[in-house]
């Protein structure tokens, strides 16, 4: 490979690396010389793309949830919104799990004293980055869907959104925490009944709720097992 190809690819395989990094050892992993030295690049190489290690994990975010958007986008949409929410909400649950490290950056969990924190409000929080809205575009559509189903109360379905993603991130973040380790199957015993009492609390009858999350249950297992 010539030294031209290198450093044109040198953004790409610098985020790789970060990635790779944060999931063998965590944020602690993550500095300009051992993302380097991941990706086969000099540390001024860092600097040069990046302008520091900051900008680098805010790539790494981005790319987050551009990973994340293209999980949700693989969840059919069906005539059931509440079940999609919650084959949605398993989605989340699965990407939480393959890189936990990657997470809580995405989310702002990260250790702080390991890389230094953007000093730009609005270049740091994750809410205001377009792959984060492209990401959440997908929950933001199916709440509206299940606003115009008429199995809620009538209400804003951006808030809904919100109020769904606050449910499902607290839920992946206690049990990555392992906090649930006392149930056998935390997702049946206490994420399941949890999308339940959220959707009957906005209206839905508890009947329809439980079936519609079975549903969303058995859709995000035909995705995951390609059925």
């Amino acid at each position: 490979m010539s030294g031209r190809a290198r450093l044109d690819d040198a953004p790409e395989r610098l985020v790789q690396a970060a990635i790779g990094l944060l999931a063998e050892q965590g944020p602690s992993g993550i500095k300009a010389r051992t993302v380097a030295t991941a990706s086969g690049l000099s540390t001024m190489v860092v600097y040069s793309h990046f302008g520091g290690v900051p900008e680098l994990m805010r790539a790494v975010a981005d790319r987050g949830f551009k990973e994340l958007g293209r999980a949700f986008a693989q969840v059919p949409v069906t005539e059931d919104p509440i079940a999609d929410l919650f084959a949605m909400a398993l989605t989340c649950r699965r990407v939480a799990r393959e890189n936990p490290h990657l997470y809580d950056l995405m989310f702002g969990l990260s250790t702080r004293a390991t890389y230094r924190p953007l000093s730009d409000a609005d270049l740091r929080l994750s809410g205001h980055s377009p792959a984060f809205r492209e990401a959440h575009a997908h929950i933001a559509v199916a709440c509206e869907r299940l606003v115009g189903s008429g199995r809620v109360e009538r209400q804003e379905p951006e808030a809904i959104a919100a109020q769904l993603w606050s449910v499902v991130h607290g839920y992946i973040t206690l049990e990555l925490a392992e906090h649930f380790v006392e149930f056998d199957d935390a997702v049946v015993q206490v994420l399941l009944p949890l999308g339940v009492n959220f959707s009957v609390g906005l209206g839905d009858s508890r009947e329809r709720a439980e079936a519609s999350h079975e549903a969303g249950a058995r859709l995000y297992d035909s995705i995951v097992h390609g059925q």
